[in-house]
């Protein structure tokens, strides 16, 4: 069975799928549009697309057996069930919901009807988020116990529903279901504490953040969004009992460093790690902990880049639709991230960290 597509929203990620995506997708057809804008409606005519007005005139289209919701994330959970009671399977773009009860009313909607749903967590194939998940599956850090994500600019907010609070705009809701969603599926263990820090700078809602996440193995995670950074850090730091990844930035620049010489001595004997020997009591910096290692005394490997693979999830949708494999994206999985951002949300609001089990 081919998979035919009805898009709601033909605005900027709408179009996205249509031109970007889908044309590169053996075995999908779009066929049809909804979008309240008149301008897009008669924009969606022009591509030789069904265009409607009206979402019920749409919904009864029956040459489409799959709804892709692409529209502001506060119309979501109205469109997504709207689609699934009407016999539609549904791809949803991320963020899912505004909150943990609305996809799980999402979820009761797939199993009432026997439908397909899923969220499109496309950067789960990222080509950076690939490469951290090979090293640390490879054990080349050793034990990891630290991973850092981070998603810095200097650009705001786009000016669009993205800076409106009752539209479910901000950082969290936009970057938040992203990063979340690639620790979770790197980290095999529960959240068990989340602390938020979400600052408005420049508008109503969240445009730079920090969360911290603590896990049940021990490890802990940090996210950030800076919109108003102007020197970035690098996309992921990932620290491990037997050396350091660094990948720049999404081009997937990245390098791990680890020690050739285990521990550095130090003490008022002569020492010879650092070179030509000399009184280890005669520093030459400020400090001897944070002193940099001689080049000589570590290893540097860079790591091989990986194209980001972003068809991954269509290919899958197919498989899944004709029962040749589960979703790549379970909506259980997108239940989780959604648990954690309402965890952050509460954990900023009150000024602390709380403990969960997600």
């Amino acid at each position: 069975m081919n998979v035919t597509i009805g898009i709601i929203g033909f605005g900027y990620m709408g179009y996205y799928h249509y031109k970007k995506i889908l044309p590169k997708t053996d075995n999908f057809q779009v066929l049809a549009a909804y979008d309240v804008d008149a301008s897009r409606r008669e924009f969606v005519k022009g591509l030789g697309l069904t265009s409607y007005d009206s979402l019920d005139e749409f919904l009864k289209d029956d040459s489409f057996n799959t709804v892709l919701v692409s529209t502001p994330n506060d119309s979501h959970l109205a469109l997504v069930l709207a689609a699934l009671d009407a016999g539609k399977n549904v791809i949803c773009e991320k963020p899912v919901s505004l909150n943990a009860d609305e996809i799980e009313q999402m979820i009761a909607a797939s199993k009432k009807n026997n439908k397909l749903f899923t969220v499109h967590q496309n950067r789960r194939r990222d080509g950076d988020f690939l490469m951290v998940k090979n090293v640390i599956s490879e054990g080349t850090l050793g034990e990891v116990f630290r991973v850092e994500s981070r998603v810095d600019g200097s650009n705001g907010i786009p000016s669009d529903w993205r800076r409106v609070k009752k539209n479910g705009g901000g950082m969290l809701l936009d970057w938040g279901p992203h990063q979340i969603d690639q620790l979770l599926c790197l980290i095999p263990s529960k959240v068990v504490s989340v602390y938020a820090d979400l600052l408005n700078l420049k508008y109503e809602v969240d445009d730079n953040l920090i969360i911290e996440l603590r896990f049940e193995n021990g490890l802990s995670a940090l996210i950030e969004v800076f919109t108003s950074a102007f020197i970035s850090y690098p996309r992921w730091h990932v620290l491990g009992s037997g050396g350091c990844l660094d990948i720049k930035d999404l081009d997937g620049e990245g390098q791990i460093v680890r020690g050739i010489v285990e521990e550095m001595e130090w003490g008022l004997h002569l020492v010879d790690h650092w070179g030509p020997k000399e009184p280890a009591h005669e520093p030459t910096s400020a400090t001897r902990t944070m002193k940099p290692r001689p080049e000589h005394t570590i290893e540097r490997i860079q790591v091989p880049k990986i194209a980001q693979d972003w068809q991954h999830f269509y290919f899958n949708y197919y498989e899944a639709l004709n029962g040749k494999a589960e979703l790549f994206v379970k909506p259980e999985e997108s239940l989780r991230v959604m648990k954690v951002i309402d965890v952050a949300f509460e954990s900023s609001r009150i000024g602390k960290s709380i403990s969960c089990d997600i």
